[in-house]
């Protein structure tokens, strides 16, 4: 069922755009290169309201009042909240892909290094896959969520873990990751929200023996002595 923020309320008017005639010098007219920044500054707003209100907590007219342009723009441009959200959350499955497209045994430290990264600029906001656990009531992200840590980060783990227990090995780990990323970045907690990544590796190398087993040595698992 649509809330009344999922759609376009009929008593707001619609924000009208000049048409201006592309210059000579054959870049976009100006009305389009207005456009594409409104869009892209009404998704970055959006980002951090998601992330720090979750889907149900986060307003559009919050959103639009932060970009200094009327709430109609949302649904003009994105056609629902949800449609918003959906486009705002795209990064953390564009990142997804980039974190399993490396060395299979080097998996499990790439995600460490995304959950670990440097915290993200304020006007940034929290990673996507935070917004995805604040608005985990609502179904059809909750769905989403699913989707993306079974059939994404769980499943490359599994293929990794030696022994019985695959599936459980790998949930564990699972757990493991997502529990740092909770506390750093929803509980902020004073010690793990500040720790760096040679600070926690050493007992990341442990855990994922443990829990995954595998050969070769922490270097081979980290990419090399460096990292």
């Amino acid at each position: 069922m649509s809330t009344a923020d999922d759609l376009m309320p009929q008593h707001l008017s619609i924000h009208r755009e000049n048409a201006v005639t592309a210059p000579s010098s054959g870049r976009p007219p100006r009305h389009k290169r207005d456009r594409e920044a409104t869009r892209a500054a009404l998704l970055a707003a959006a980002r951090v309201h998601f992330g720090r209100e979750g889907y149900a907590g986060a307003n559009v007219r919050g959103i639009a009042q932060d970009v200094g342009v009327d709430a109609s723009l949302v649904f003009r441009y994105f056609g629902s909240k949800r449609k918003l959200f959906e486009e705002a959350s795209a990064e953390d499955a564009q990142e997804a892909g980039a974190v399993l497209a490396g060395p299979p045994g080097q998996l499990p430290y790439r995600l460490l290094e995304m959950i670990l990264r440097e915290e993200r600029p304020e006007s940034v906001g929290d990673h996507p896959f935070i917004a995805m656990l604040r608005s985990a009531g609502d179904e059809t992200i909750r769905g989403q969520l699913h989707d993306q840590v079974c059939d994404t980060y769980i499943a490359g783990l599994r293929a990794l873990v030696e022994g019985p227990d695959a599936d459980l090995r790998a949930e564990l780990f699972s757990a493991w990751l997502l529990g740092i990323s909770v506390v750093r970045t929803v509980v902020r907690s004073d010690v793990l929200a500040a720790a760096t990544l040679p600070e926690v590796a050493p007992y990341f190398d442990q855990v994922a023996a443990a829990l995954l087993g595998g050969g070769g040595s922490a270097d081979d698992r980290r990419g090399g002595p460096d990292r």
